[in-house]
């Protein structure tokens, strides 16, 4: 048997955080297995879906590298697949036409709760014999009324339910348009699906589908439901917690990759590992394995492991990704040193790519102002003449190289009889406008002999000018 497993998100909003896991878990387990990953939109909620919705959802996918074998299949596109489907049902029996208007199920709904029973369709239309003239009819599943459903449910084991607490749900709208309940079980037949990994907001609805299974005359797929995330105060994970979307956690600078890591040990673990490469992740995973009980999304937890990969990566893997950051800050890293050779400098420096972009800015654009206390404690009239003594030291250099740029520091500082930091701190804050950089010899030989030349001569003028204003 080939495992084929899907992700079958609803284009109402992002992708977020609880999608991507179920996307990932599926995804591994496909991989795993030799087996095909299917990716489905569930877009017939005509009122609800977007086309902004649907590229969200495929622009997380590509970010988060989950390649599909099969798709995007587009619900709306099978319409009249549904059609002959629920027209088989009708023939059979296991469907049938209900006139009742909104009125009377509020009123049935209201009884019920005042009687103190669960509120459900109580079947009225099922032995209708004619139809009700100037009424639009939706269509309902005829519900087996005894017995019970087994859900035999990989994470959470065998689930009964009682075919009595199951009213007969509504699988065609007065306008002809499918349910979710029907459309996802014709979709998993229809596509070969072995495997329904979801979320366990799902759980409720699968002995509903089983039914629809057996009417049909098919064997469920092995269903998987897994449990919900919950944000670190212990409530379920939601936009008040943050960055939920997953291109949320793409705009606050975290790699991909450590987010896929992150999102793997949210119900499932192999021992006490934390870091996992993605050729680990389909070695080690097994949906068996995942845990029964709710996760808890720690920002913190993440956050270490991006700065694990920023730190651990390639250069031009993180240049990859550092470089649409650069371009929010309206830079063009093309302008300047090789951006892999700028993240070389900045790795053990960030924690995000958001940061490592602002900390990277003054290698591509020079410096309008400075820190105000920076500039109060390391540009004054005595660095002045610092910075005009190594302004013509390295003026002087023959070949702008980090190794003749640090001799040139320190011979600048024995001479003078100052320590080294108050060479360097003067030139730091004249190319980066802060106190804080990479080793600056190396920095300056990046960013190259006449963007620093530039910078220490401005650096000059400030100083001098401020002078002036003061006396």
């Amino acid at each position: 048997m080939t495992i084929r497993t899907r992700f079958a998100p609803s284009p109402t909003g992002y992708l977020h955080v609880g999608g991507a896991r179920t996307a990932l878990f599926s995804w591994l387990y496909a991989r795993k297995h030799g087996g095909q990953f299917i990716l489905r939109i569930e877009d017939t909620d005509l009122e609800r879906s977007t086309a902004e919705s649907v590229n969200a959802i495929l622009e997380g996918m590509t970010w988060l590298s989950l390649e599909y074998d099969e798709g995007p299949f587009y619900q709306t596109h099978r319409f009249d697949r549904y059609k002959e489907v629920i027209a088989q049902l009708l023939e059979q029996g296991d469907a049938y036409y209900c006139y009742c208007s909104k009125e009377e199920l509020d009123d049935m709904r209201e009884q019920q709760r005042a009687n103190k029973q669960k509120p459900r369709y109580d079947g009225r239309c099922r032995h209708l014999k004619a139809p009700k003239e100037g009424v639009q009819p939706v269509i309902r599943f005829k519900n087996p009324i005894e017995g019970s459903v087994v859900v035999n449910d990989v994470v959470r084991g065998n689930v009964e339910f009682q075919n009595s607490e199951l009213d007969d749900l509504i699988i065609a709208r007065p306008d002809g348009t499918p349910t979710y309940n029907l459309t996802v079980v014709v979709d998993d037949l229809d596509m070969g699906l072995t495997h329904v990994i979801r979320g366990d907001d799902h759980l409720n609805n699968s002995p509903r589908q089983i039914n629809i299974f057996k009417a049909l005359g098919e064997e469920p797929p092995v269903f998987a439901h897994l449990p919900m995330i919950l944000g670190d105060d212990g409530a379920r994970l939601s936009k008040r917690h943050g960055a939920v979307s997953v291109m949320s956690y793409r705009d606050e600078g975290f790699l991909p990759e450590a987010l896929l890591n992150y999102l793997v040990r949210l119900g499932w673990s192999h021992g006490d590992q934390e870091i996992f490469s993605l050729e680990e992740m389909i070695e080690l995973f097994d949906i068996e394995d995942v845990n029964k009980s709710a996760s808890s999304f720690n920002t913190d937890k993440l956050l270490w492991l991006n700065q694990h990969y920023i730190k651990n990566s390639t250069p031009e893997h993180i240049a990859h990704h550092l470089s649409w950051h650069m371009g929010q800050l309206g830079i063009d890293p093309a302008q300047g040193p090789e951006l892999s050779e700028v993240v070389v400098l900045q790795q053990e420096r960030a924690k995000t790519l958001v940061e490592m972009a602002a900390n990277s800015r003054f290698f591509y654009q020079e410096i309008n102002e400075y820190d105000e206390k920076a500039a109060r404690k390391n540009l004054t009239l005595t660095s002045a003449e610092v910075l005009q003594d190594m302004y013509q030291r390295l003026s002087a250099l023959p070949s702008w190289q980090a190794e003749a740029i640090h001799d040139h520091i320190k011979e600048c500082s024995v001479a003078r009889e100052i320590g080294m930091g108050k060479v360097a701190q003067p030139i730091r804050v004249a190319i980066t406008g802060n106190t804080i950089s990479p080793p600056l010899d190396v920095t300056l030989e990046l960013i190259g002999s006449e963007r620093t030349l530039a910078a220490i001569k401005q650096a000059i003028e400030w100083i001098k000018d401020r002078a002036e204003l003061q006396e």
